[in-house]
């Protein structure tokens, strides 16, 4: 059998930028190579009103499904609204941000080309005090 996971019972790790206070968002893996996929990876996150991932590039494809809220896609070379049900594919290592600009809650769903990879902020972020972030099972 195929395991489902019920995101919404998934326990989120509250991440902040140590620099800027509005880096501020919640996410966990809800697959990744060994835990429930092979080849890809799955994250659910959640910027509250006001807050924004972080600028960081990703070692691999990222798609991302906007479920509610809306807010803005930040890239070098320009910014685009995003809203329930925009989808949009990142290259690997493409600089980026998503910011909040709404009232609510805007919560997202990330799927990753990869069993395991990294991602790499251009702040230090809290937890882990560390510019690298990335699936759990990242160092092999």
């Amino acid at each position: 059998m195929v395991p489902i996971v019920v995101s919404q019972g998934i326990s989120r790790i509250h991440v902040q930028g140590a620099t800027d206070p509005a880096v501020n968002w919640l996410g966990a893996f809800a697959t990744c190579g060994g835990h429930g996929a092979t080849q890809s990876s799955t994250i659910v996150y959640e910027i509250p009103a006001g807050g924004r991932l972080g600028w960081h590039t990703d070692a691999t494809e990222e798609t991302q499904y906007i479920l509610s809220g809306k807010g803005e896609l930040l890239m070098e070379d320009g910014t685009q609204a995003i809203g329930p049900g925009s989808v949009f594919a990142l290259p690997p290592d493409v600089r980026h941000d998503i910011v909040n600009t709404g009232n609510e809650t805007l919560h997202a769903v990330a799927f990753f080309a990869a069993a395991m990879f990294t991602q790499t902020f251009d702040q230090v972020m809290l937890p882990p005090n560390t510019h690298v972030l990335g699936t759990p099972n990242r160092e092999g």
